[in-house]
């Protein structure tokens, strides 16, 4: 499986990221970067096939709304293109 190794210390999980995607998206969710997570999960995308982008593509629309960006449409919009929002 892949992902990141997690262990626990106390209440705290620490991530040892895999890959250079692991290690951004950790670094912008400590940061509480919005637009970065968005920006991230939207550059993932680009690199997957059609089930894997939009699982990023959902994760880029959610924090881009979440952050209130303008790219929240554009991500909503390639969602459609893939099938995986509805176009209603």
């Amino acid at each position: 499986m892949g992902g990141a190794a997690v262990a626990r210390h106390g209440k705290r999980i620490v991530s040892a990221p895999k890959s250079a995607l692991d290690a951004a998206l950790l670094a912008a969710h400590a940061a509480g970067d919005k637009e970065r997570i968005a920006q991230i999960y939207a550059k993932a995308a680009d690199d997957m096939d059609a089930a894997s982008a939009a699982f990023y593509l959902t994760h880029a629309y959610v924090f881009a709304l979440d952050a209130g960006l303008p790219e929240a449409e554009t991500y909503r919009r390639a969602l459609v293109e893939l099938g995986a929002e509805p176009t209603g």
